[in-house]
């Protein structure tokens, strides 16, 4: 008898969500459980991979510019020594080194002028920025420092209204002996501009060869204002910038990572992503609770079965696992659905986005942000949905715990009186 016990209650909690004349209305509440489940656990897929995707991008776009690990000098300048440089390659993790100097100026061009940021960069680090080659939507980066020439923010150029092959003049200041300022005057020529979606990128940043840049200053040769290093593991940050601080053992050097220099925004997108995912877990709270509601119905109607089950032999422990297989069954299929469901719409997110985007009128038109919104990017992480599915079994399992205890509570004399 023990052998066949699990096949009698699995018979029997099949026979449970069969749907019966008398019973009908509890199988339709079980079947929008499920349904439910479901969709709360597709919802849940779906926004995390959605927020990971803007959070991706967010995040490249503000370390694509800089480094992972940025090393300064508290005094605003410091000396790129190649012993220095040196050192910094050999780090562990460390996947490029690169020494900038950056210096505020005036842009003038077509009698317009705009405050921008001068970056004076080596070419071949120019080069393998991605964020700059892959954006490039105007002019080539091939003459970048084989000849005084720039490359700008596509914003900045349309402000300045030039194109490449046009001439910009630089206005950059120096201290004289006795004090008192004096303007500098530098001709260069526009090479490219990028698109970063970043309006403080794309409005006010301009490349220019390190060695140009420093010869106008009247600065040395290994003077630069910051070295950014680019790291195989970004979320590695923290780590090597300690261990840098251990190893250079400098004072006069200022070791930060992108995630204390950003930790206000890094820590607004976390505190949003926890809150989302617990306010959209309340929709399968909602949908376990009406599995609690139904299957507690259909104990109060299966009272009379149960109590015959009883007088027949059936222990307790057959008719609870009976309605817990029952009910957890609502809970399991709906979240294996609503899994695949979410899985599948992340695959289609980007036809998703463009039908959202024809049915809403919310085209971006080549607006730069609005195109960013539009885009819906997508992040699935095996880790984030494994959590979902996780919290969404266990919540069925509890649900379906309670049905299958007040089954234990009917005594087979009562079930019987009206039968």
């Amino acid at each position: 008898m023990s052998d066949r016990a699990p096949a009698v209650e699995r018979w029997l909690a099949w026979r449970y969500l069969a749907t019966r004349q008398r019973e009908g209305f509890v199988s339709f509440i079980a079947i929008f459980s499920l349904i439910g489940v479901a969709l709360g656990v597709a919802t849940l897929i779906v926004v995390l991979s959605v927020m990971g995707g803007f959070r991706q991008q967010l995040l490249g776009r503000i370390i694509g510019m800089n480094g992972h690990v940025v090393i300064t000098a508290p005094g605003g300048m410091l000396q790129a020594t190649a012993e220095l440089l040196a050192k910094l390659r050999e780090t562990p993790g460390v996947r490029a080194v690169r020494p900038a100097l950056e210096r505020q100026a005036l842009v003038m061009a077509n009698s317009l002028t705009r405050g921008v940021m001068l970056r004076g960069v080596r070419t071949d680090d120019l080069l393998t920025r991605d964020i700059v080659t892959k954006n490039i939507v105007h002019g080539e980066l091939g003459a970048f420092g084989t000849k005084p020439g720039v490359v700008m923010g596509e914003r900045l150029r349309q402000a300045l209204n030039v194109a490449a092959g046009d001439k910009v003049t630089l206005v950059t200041h120096r201290l004289n002996g006795n004090g008192t300022i004096a303007p500098r005057y530098s001709d260069y020529e526009v090479l490219a501009s990028f698109m970063t979606r970043r309006y403080e990128f794309d409005g006010a940043l301009v490349f220019v060869p390190l060695d140009m840049l420093q010869e106008d200053l009247e600065y040395g040769h290994n003077a630069v204002s910051s070295i950014d290093l680019e790291l195989a593991d970004p979320a590695s940050a923290p780590r090597v910038a300690a261990e840098l601080r251990r190893s250079l053992g400098r004072d006069d050097l200022k070791i930060s990572d992108w995630l204390g220099l950003n930790a206000r925004f890094v820590g607004a997108l976390q505190v949003e992503r926890v809150m989302m995912f617990i306010i959209l877990t309340l929709i399968v709270v909602v949908a376990a609770m009406n599995v609690v509601a139904s299957f507690t119905m259909l104990v109060r109607v299966k009272r009379g079965s149960i109590a015959i089950l009883r007088t027949m032999g059936a222990t307790p422990r057959t008719i609870v696992r009976a309605f817990f297989l029952a009910a957890a069954a609502v809970g399991l299929v709906g979240t294996a659905v609503g899994a695949a469901l979410g899985l599948l719409i992340c695959a289609n997110m980007p036809s998703v986005g463009r039908l959202l985007s024809a049915i809403t009128g919310a085209s971006g038109g080549g607006n730069a942000e609005v195109d960013f919104i539009t885009s819906m990017p997508v992040r699935v992480q095996a880790t984030e949905v494994g959590i979902v599915v996780g919290v969404a079994i266990l919540l069925s399992l509890a649900a379906a715990a309670y049905p299958a205890w007040r089954s234990t509570r009917v005594d087979p004399v009562e079930g019987l009186r009206y039968e």
